[in-house]
């Protein structure tokens, strides 16, 4: 899977004196799982309302799967999307919610029982298939309504705080689930939980009033292809003028417990990683743990200035 999966280029959105995008541009490959970073207010759900169609932008362009703004009738079954809120129809069965919305997508009556149960199962929750949606807790609740989002085979899937009310054990189950759709669709997964995005994003983009002020590969926005952390036992300042008379060509700085080495362009992180660990070690340095690059979190802040 190659190319650009969901595009958009000037778009704007007032209502009133307030302007929730202004003129948001970025792009999200074909294949990722883009993560949608920025603090409330930011347009994160106003941008996917526009990818949906149910926002009409002022200005701009939007281009979903290389075919223009969003179709109901063209992109059937091909764009899911799982906003923030959202209810369920409380009187039904998991079961009957997740048919009907198989069948709104185009699926066929066998298809549709076929990829509820196959959804149900993906989130943990075929003993669930025949209780009320008013029967369920709020957590499991918010796992069928990631499921309907995986009916069928999207190509595009848009996910607004998709675990958000889960219990950590089914964060990690989760997280898995969204890494197994990593090249077989595009996932795009606005979070406030950035440890979170990072342990399953590979794309990132940062937004904030309005607008993007930053986007990437998660390596490129955090440093990961070459930069490592070292957290030593102690002050990292003590070794300080060791390493950096071993390895000259690394850039290092001393943090209290952490040692930051940014490695020359032509240098891989292996590289980084063995020649810093053998002159830490030389160094009588106790290491307790090796780090790749800058944390989400870490950056996000960097970039605001905090």
């Amino acid at each position: 899977m190659s190319g650009v999966a969901l595009r958009l280029r000037g778009v704007r959105k007032r209502y009133g004196r307030l302007t929730a995008l202004d003129g948001l541009e970025f792009e999200v490959p074909a294949g990722a799982i883009c993560g949608l970073v920025g603090p409330n207010g930011a347009g994160k759900t106003t941008a996917f309302g526009v990818v949906g169609g149910y926002v009409r932008p002022d200005e701009g362009q939007v281009d979903v799967l290389g075919e223009g703004p969003l179709d109901p009738h063209r992109h059937a079954g091909r764009v899911t999307l799982l906003p923030q809120d959202c209810a369920l129809n409380a009187h039904t069965t998991v079961g009957e919610t997740l048919r009907y919305y198989g069948r709104l997508q185009g699926l066929g009556r066998a298809e549709s029982r076929r990829e509820a149960d196959r959804v149900l199962d993906a989130v943990q929750l075929t003993d669930r298939a025949g209780s009320r949606v008013r029967q369920l807790s709020h957590g499991m609740r918010r796992r069928v309504q990631v499921a309907q989002a995986f009916l069928g085979a999207p190509e595009l899937v848009l996910l607004d705080e998709p675990m958000g009310g889960l219990d950590p054990h089914l964060v990690v189950a989760m997280r898995a689930f969204f890494l197994a759709q990593r090249g077989q669709r595009t996932l795009v997964i606005s979070s406030h939980v950035l440890h979170e995005l990072e342990a399953i994003c590979d794309h990132v983009i940062f937004l904030d009033k309005g607008r993007c002020v930053r986007e990437g590969s998660l390596a490129e926005l955090t440093g990961r292809g070459q930069l490592v952390r070292v957290v030593l036992e102690g002050d990292a300042a003590d070794f300080l003028a060791a390493v950096s008379a071993a390895l000259p060509a690394v850039d290092f700085v001393a943090e209290g417990p952490q040692l930051r080495a940014q490695a020359p362009a032509d240098w891989t992180i292996p590289r980084l990683n063995e020649a810093v660990l053998q002159a830490l070690i030389e160094a009588g340095a106790p290491i307790l743990e090796l780090r790749p690059g800058r944390g989400l979190e870490e950056t996000w802040m960097a970039d605001r200035g905090a």
